[in-house]
């Protein structure tokens, strides 16, 4: 059995913006985390109404991953997913309910690298992602997240 921790959280406020960290923020059950565009549904993929589109995780490790291995430096927040997680076998969560502190979520499926992505950040993101972009969640209960919290499947 693993255990991971969240390593950073991050939200945009509008579209196309620059995330900004959050040292904590307010979950909120199906609708997402308080003050990012897709909880206000004005985010580039909002129209799409997918049960499971509250939250994205991506693992540091991957992150950690693509300048080793492809020579890309993202930061933290570049990967324009809102949780940085750490220890965290995230591909395995899909269908898998799992905690964050507090919050239970249940991963809905992996998030694939685009190509708006790869023009917000580099050339090569796309292609150095496949299959290791994160997971997309689905919220279940409110609760208050915050850097730090374990992870851990239920």
């Amino acid at each position: 059995m693993w255990q991971g921790e969240v390593v950073a959280i991050f939200i945009a406020v509008e579209k196309s913006t620059a995330l900004v960290p959050r040292n904590e923020i307010r979950a909120v059950a199906s609708k997402g985390l308080e003050g990012d565009r897709y909880f206000k549904q004005t985010g580039t993929y909002s129209k799409r109404h997918e049960p499971g589109r509250q939250v994205t995780l991506i693992e540091i490790e991957t992150i950690e991953a693509l300048k080793r291995d492809f020579k890309i430096e993202l930061g933290l927040g570049d990967s324009r997913r809102n949780i940085v997680t750490r220890g965290v076998p995230l591909n395995h969560l899909v269908g898998r309910k799992f905690y964050i502190g507090s919050v239970t979520m249940r991963g809905t499926r992996l998030t694939e690298p685009c190509s708006y992505l790869e023009g917000l950040t580099k050339e090569g993101v796309r292609n150095a992602l496949e299959h290791r972009a994160g997971l997309n969640a689905e919220i279940l209960n409110d609760g208050t997240l915050r850097k730090g919290d374990a992870i851990k499947e239920i």
